[in-house]
């Protein structure tokens, strides 16, 4: 399951230019809004040294890492709910992903147009998230009104209940606020997870920033943009487009020195990976043998069989067993043999909930 980021902001904070960053894609970046108008997609690997020492150990035919894909969506305006700037019809791609990572401008340059009129990223943040209620809130309504009546006339427990829930959101999103700020039993969630609501989706916010604002606490942009996501509990990132240009064009090794050299311990886009698995629940098994070594990502608590059918469906229904060791215990160890030797290696049933870093053989007929 690869994940899926929409990449959302107002024109010109640096949407593309990040995207283009971080995917090594030559995307227009232009300066003028609504440079992007199509959604570009673009998918990164998900750095993981665990993979690197398992391929070193099994040297397999190939290697294949997880990936994170993102969609690069036109900058967001004023209105846009209403269809001011690229409208609504861009607001419908953000719905599909999994998470949405808000690119905030805190830097200033002349030079680069900012349809406000000036910088003011708490401001600009407050536009956008006033758009993404908005839009929610015009999908409730049109479920609203289509089951009220219908509810109300047939006593439908069912349709009452969800007519309780979608009040519940509309009266929050009437007010500007993020669903994801409320608190939803899982029968609540049940009755909204279908309509793809933005606002209830996980949202990271990444500060876009000059190099040297990358190890400096005197960017006033930075302090208020943090001072105002703590009080709602909201992720920030930084990350400086220039730096992330320079970054995708080094090895592995110069890349490394190159963060030492200007005081960072990794790249924004590797921060940005962690804190979106983290936010999200994400961890990763792994499948390893002489033809293949390859990560694969899941959610927090899913089962063995819910794993395995991330493989392959049939894997899931057919489900027997799963061969599961730990990662640590195979380094520890040196060797599958040497793991089963110790007995660390274990048989696992259709309950067990899989842990980050299991390297497992799934047994199954079909």
């Amino acid at each position: 399951m690869a994940l899926k980021a929409g990449i959302i902001g107002m024109p010109n904070v640096g949407k593309s230019t990040l995207f283009n960053a971080i995917t090594k894609k030559n995307i227009l970046a232009a300066n003028y809004p609504f440079a992007t108008i199509d959604p570009n997609l673009g998918t990164v690997v998900v750095p993981d040294k665990r993979l690197e020492v398992l391929e070193k150990m099994y040297e397999p035919e190939r290697c294949i890492p997880t990936q994170y894909e993102f969609t690069d969506i036109a900058g967001l305006v004023k209105g846009a709910s209403l269809g001011e700037g690229l409208g609504n019809k861009f607001l419908s791609h953000i719905r599909e992903v999994d998470a949405v990572i808000h690119v905030v401008r805190c830097f200033a340059n002349k030079d680069i147009i900012h349809v406000e009129g000036d910088i003011n990223p708490v401001r600009d943040i407050e536009i956008i998230n006033l758009e993404l209620a908005m839009s929610d809130l015009e999908i409730i309504n049109n479920r609203l009104e289509r089951i009220v009546k219908k509810a109300e006339t047939s006593k439908d427990k069912e349709l009452l209940r969800e007519v309780e829930v979608l009040n519940k959101c509309k009266d929050a999103l009437s007010k500007g606020q993020n669903l994801r700020e409320l608190e939803f039993s899982i029968e609540e969630e049940d009755f909204i997870s279908s309509y793809n609501l933005i606002t209830l989706k996980p949202m990271i916010y990444l500060a876009n920033v000059s190099d040297t604002d990358l190890v400096s606490e005197d960017n006033p942009y930075i302090n208020e943009v943090k001072d105002y996501l703590e009080e709602k509990g909201e992720e920030l990132v930084l990350m400086s487009a220039k730096i992330e240009s320079e970054l995708v064009e080094l090895s592995d090794e110069d890349k490394l020195e190159f963060l030492k050299d200007i005081g960072i311990s990794e790249s924004g886009l590797d921060k940005l990976i962690n804190t979106t698995y983290k936010l999200l629940g994400l961890k990763t098994f792994f499948t390893v043998g002489k033809d293949e070594v390859r990560a694969w990502t899941f959610r927090s608590g899913m089962k063995a069989p819910e794993c395995a059918g991330i493989i392959h469906t049939d894997f899931q229904k057919g489900f027997i067993k799963a061969e599961v060791m730990s990662y640590t215990d195979l380094v520890e160890c040196g060797s599958e043999l040497k793991v089963k030797e110790a007995g660390k290696a274990r048989l696992e049933g259709k309950d067990y909930e899989m842990q980050d870093g299991d390297i497992c053989y799934f047994r199954f007929n079909v």
